[in-house]
C-alpha cells in the first residue's frame, strides 16, 4: 500500500515538472519569438498589398469613381419637390390710371397661402449621355491607376527586401572578416609573447582587426535601417520585429535560368501607356461632350398648386382653397455662344499634347527596358567572375596563413589576402543584388504583376 502511494506521488511530481517545463518553454517562446515575423519575399508582398495605405487609397478612389458613375445616370431620373409660402399683405398695391379711381391689388392686412408639387423629367439631354460614357472610362482609369500603385508598391517592397538581404549578407561577411582578423591577431600575439615574431607584426594584426570594427558597426546599422524601410512599405508598426532567413546566394541559379529563357519584351501591359490610352479616350469623349452644347435639350415638367387669397387670419383650415395644375414641355435650342467653340478647340489641343507626351514616354520606356536588360546581362557576367574571385581569394588566404605559419610570409601578405577576400565577397553579393534590382525595375516597366 505504501509502495502504491509512493508511485502515485512520483507520477504527480513528474506531471508537475512537465507542466512547469512546458509553461517555461511557452514563456520563452513568447519573449523571444512571439512578436517576431519571419518573412519571405512572397509573404512581404502579401502583407504590403493588404496593409499599405497606398493600396487602401487606390481602392477608395475606385469606389469614388463608381459613385460618380451612379451620379451621372441619376441625372436622368425625375426630380420632385414640394414648396409652400405664406404672404402677409400689410398694404396692398394700387394701380392708378389717368381719369380713373385707383384699383387696389388685394386687401390690406390679409394672408395669401400657396402650396405646390413640382416634378421635372429630362427627356433628351445629350450632355448627360456623354457624361455617363465618360464616367465608365474614368472608372477604368482609376482601376489602372490602382494597378500602377500595386506595381510600384511591389517594386519598392521587392527592392527593400533585396536591400535587407544585401545588408544582412554584408554584415555576415564583415563578421567573418572580423572573426578571421581576430583569430590572426590571437595567433600573432601568442607568437609575439613567445618572441618568435616582431612587435610590428602584432601591431599590424591589431590594426587590421580594429579597422574592420567601424565597418561592422555601420553594417549593423544598415540592417536596422533596411528593416525599418521594409516595415514602412509593408504598413506594419515599428514594434514588430522582422527577420528573413534568406540570402542573395539563393537567387544565383534563378538568375542564370532567367537569362537563358527567352522573354517577350513589349509595352502592352505597361501601366503608363495604358493610362495614356485611357486619358486619350477621355479627351475624345470630352470633345464629344462639349459638342453637345450645340444640341437642343428637351424636358417635361408638371406642377400642381393649392392657393388661397386674401384671408384675414392665420387659420389655414378656414381658408377657401383653389387648385391648379399644368404640364409643360421645355425645349432649349442653343443658337450662339462663343465659349463653346473655344472649349472644343482647347480640348483638341490637349489631345495633341497628350499624343506627343505619349510618343516621348514610349521612347523613354523602351530605353529603360534596354538599360535594365543590359544591367541584368552585365550583372550575370559579373556574378560568374566574382564567384571565381571569391574562390581564389579564399585560396589566397589559406596560402598566406600557411606561409606565415612557416615563417616564409609576412603579416602584410596575410592582411592583404584577408582584405581581398572581404572585397571579393562583398562584390559578389553586390552583383547579385544589382541583377535583382534591375529585374524588379524591368518587371515594373513591363507591367508584370
Amino acid at each position: 500500500m505504501n509502495k502504491m502511494k509512493r508511485l502515485t506521488g512520483k507520477k504527480i511530481l513528474l506531471m508537475a515538472v512537465a507542466l512547469c517545463a512546458f509553461g517555461f518553454a511557452k514563456a520563452q517562446e513568447t519573449q523571444t519569438g512571439g512578436n517576431t515575423l519571419t518573412l519571405t519575399l512572397e509573404k512581404a508582398l502579401e502583407i504590403a498589398l493588404d496593409e499599405n495605405p497606398t493600396m487602401k487609397v487606390a481602392a477608395e478612389e475606385i469606389a469614388l469613381k463608381k459613385v460618380a458613375g451612379k451620379e451621372a445616370w441619376q441625372s436622368l431620373l425625375p426630380e420632385a419637390s414640394i414648396a409652400g409660402s405664406v404672404d402677409h399683405t400689410i398694404k396692398a398695391a394700387e394701380m392708378k390710371f389717368k381719369g380713373m379711381d385707383p384699383i387696389k391689388m388685394g386687401d390690406d392686412g390679409t394672408n395669401t397661402a400657396n402650396a405646390g408639387l413640382s416634378i421635372n423629367l429630362p427627356l433628351f439631354v445629350p450632355g448627360v449621355y456623354r457624361a455617363m460614357s465618360m464616367t465608365k472610362t474614368d472608372i477604368e482609369l482609376a482601376v489602372e491607376k490602382s494597378r500602377a500603385s500595386k506595381l510600384d508598391l511591389v517594386n519598392q517592397v521587392s527592392k527593400a527586401y533585396y536591400q535587407l538581404m544585401l545588408a544582412q549578407d554584408s554584415y555576415e561577411v564583415l563578421q567573418g572578416s572580423y572573426k578571421l582578423a581576430e583569430d590572426n591577431y590571437n595567433v600573432v600575439n601568442a607568437k609575439y609573447q613567445q618572441g618568435t615574431v616582431s612587435e610590428y607584426d602584432k601591431i599590424s594584426a591589431d590594426v587590421q582587426m580594429r579597422s574592420i570594427k567601424p565597418n561592422l558597426i555601420a553594417a549593423a546599422n544598415a540592417v536596422t535601417l533596411a528593416k525599418l524601410q521594409l516595415k514602412v512599405l509593408m504598413g506594419i508598426t515599428a514594434d514588430v520585429e522582422i527577420k528573413i532567413n534568406d540570402n542573395l546566394t539563393n537567387y544565383e541559379m534563378a538568375m542564370f535560368a532567367n537569362q537563358l529563357r527567352e522573354e517577350e519584351v513589349n509595352l502592352n501591359n505597361n501601366t503608363t501607356m495604358k493610362q495614356f490610352e485611357l486619358n486619350m479616350k477621355l479627351l475624345e469623349k470630352n470633345v464629344k461632350s462639349l459638342k453637345t452644347n450645340f444640341m437642343p435639350t428637351l424636358s417635361m415638367s408638371f406642377s400642381y398648386n393649392y392657393q388661397s387669397l386674401y384671408n384675414p387670419n392665420i387659420n389655414f383650415f378656414d381658408y377657401n382653397w383653389s387648385n391648379s395644375s399644368s404640364l409643360m414641355f421645355n425645349l432649349s435650342i442653343p443658337l450662339y455662344k462663343a465659349s463653346n467653340f473655344t472649349k472644343v478647340k482647347s480640348a483638341r489641343i490637349q489631345q495633341r499634347q497628350l499624343d506627343w507626351n505619349r510618343i516621348d514616354t514610349e521612347r523613354q520606356l523602351n530605353m529603360q527596358i534596354v538599360s535594365y536588360r543590359n544591367n541584368m546581362t552585365a550583372s550575370t557576367e559579373q556574378v560568374v567572375s566574382n564567384k571565381e574571385n571569391v574562390m581564389q581569394a579564399k585560396k589566397a588566404v589559406t596560402i598566406a596563413e600557411k606561409r606565415y605559419d612557416v615563417g616564409k610570409g609576412t603579416v602584410l601578405e596575410l592582411n592583404s589576402s584577408q582584405v581581398s577576400l572581404t572585397q571579393a565577397q562583398l562584390t559578389y553579393n553586390q552583383s547579385i543584388y544589382d541583377y535583382l534590382v534591375a529585374k524588379a525595375d524591368l518587371d515594373q516597366v513591363l507591367g508584370k504583376e
